[in-house]
């Protein structure tokens, strides 16, 4: 019988001491009576004035309680915004989660420093601490949730150069923040958006160091959309001008040959088009438009191989059809009149464009491209976290300045 209550009784004790998760701690002092307390002794919600929060801050730094440091940084700066500690637990904050890896929600505590606390000491640092970290997004650094990567980092990184932008808008790092907007945006495949980035710098900052790879990005963009697919001609068009204005900007770049090349490559490209065009119309024995290209390829590149061509190949329709038959319309009806001594009139309107002469076939698709772009490498060229913080934020290990590389 007593073994047989033994038995039944254990497991009723063993149910009514053991802790049950979700329910609340019962709490006993001697003379009073027993209160039931919301969490355990650690847990309970914080609250108190700023002062009181930043103290248990620290304390929880102290005791390498990361989390709860955290917590009430946060809650200081929710609840106090305007406390004079506020700025400090801002920056605090953010130093706090990037050390925790927790990039994105550590830019967000960077940013309110420099949205909400220009004035404050921190905010110089607290813009070179977003650099930092759009550039980690920039060259690599992937978004993850739960562990899982869902995008990479270039959407992250203009967000976060774009608020660099807003708030320091002549800063230390901002010119730097705009080219590195450009990339992103390139690298999204926002020509426009990136085009509109460089043209920033160059406007903005004509005297920084990076301002001339600003510059060389725009001919580049254009003169790869040139050559995408069917040969656009006014693409084209746009990046030999930026390659011009490239020259005349910095004609000591060590840029200075490669644009002259691309520049070579892109006359080339437009002069072999014209060739092409030209002995299409000629196979068609439409000799007059034929005659329209050759010359147009005389005008561009007398002295190259095609050059050479489309003279032999003029004297020989000279030969074949005569003179007048290669001139354009407007230059027969102008000897027509000539001989008749008729004046011309207002009346009869302009002559008609080379294209109404002799339109443009369809064009070849070209495949080759100028020379890639030096862009600065997949390697962060951000400052170090400042070393003067009790526990500094970690950053990317530090990478040789690539030669084209503006240093901030």
């Amino acid at each position: 019988m007593k073994l047989s209550f033994r038995i039944l009784i254990l497991p009723l004790l063993i149910c009514l001491t053991a802790p049950v998760p979700g329910r609340a701690a019962v709490v006993f002092k001697p003379g009073e009576k027993a209160r039931f307390q919301a969490k355990a002794p650690g847990e309970e919600e914080m609250s108190g004035t700023a002062q009181q929060l930043f103290e248990r801050a620290q304390e929880a730094e102290r005791r390498g309680n990361l989390g709860a440091a955290i917590k009430a940084y946060r809650l200081i700066v929710k609840k106090h915004p305007k406390d004079t500690l506020a700025p400090g637990s801002a920056y605090r904050l953010g130093q706090l989660l990037e050390q925790t890896h927790k990039y994105l929600p550590a830019a967000d505590a960077y940013a309110v420093v420099c949205e909400k606390y220009q004035k404050s000491e921190r905010f110089e640092e607290a813009v070179e601490a977003l650099f930092r970290i759009g550039e980690m997004y920039l060259t690599g650094q992937k978004t993850k949730i739960l562990g899982i990567t869902i995008k990479s980092g270039n959407s992250q990184a203009a967000d976060i150069f774009t608020m660099i932008i807003r708030t320091a808008p002549y800063g230390k790092y901002t010119a730097r923040a705009q080219f590195d907007l450009g990339r992103a945006r390139e690298r999204q495949g926002q020509n426009e958006a990136a085009i509109a980035a460089y043209e920033s710098v160059v406007e903005k900052f004509p005297d920084d160091p990076i301002a001339v790879d600003a510059q060389y990005q725009i001919g580049y963009i254009w003169s790869k959309a040139s050559a995408s697919g069917t040969y656009d001609p006014a693409a084209a068009d746009k990046a030999k001008i930026a390659f011009e204005d490239f020259l005349a900007r910095f004609p000591n770049s060590e840029k200075s040959a490669q644009a002259k090349q691309n520049l070579k490559k892109m006359e080339h490209k437009q002069t072999s088009t014209a060739y092409d065009i030209a002995k299409f119309y000629d196979k068609q024995k439409q000799y007059r438009a034929a005659a329209i290209y050759y010359n147009e390829v005389i005008r561009t590149q007398p002295g190259s191989t095609e050059g050479e061509r489309a003279k032999k190949r003029i004297t020989e329709l000279r030969a074949k059809v005569g003179e007048s038959k290669l001139q354009p319309p407007a230059v027969t009806a102008a000897a027509a009149n000539k001989k008749s001594r008729k004046p011309r009139t207002s009346q009869e309107g302009p002559p008609p464009s080379s294209n109404e002469m002799a339109p443009l076939p369809p064009s070849d698709t070209d495949a080759s491209l100028p020379p890639p772009a030096s862009l600065l490498p997949d390697t962060t060229t951000a400052p170090p976290p400042s070393s003067s913080e009790s526990t500094p934020a970690p950053s990317a290990s530090p990478q040789p300045s690539p030669e084209t590389a503006a240093t901030p």
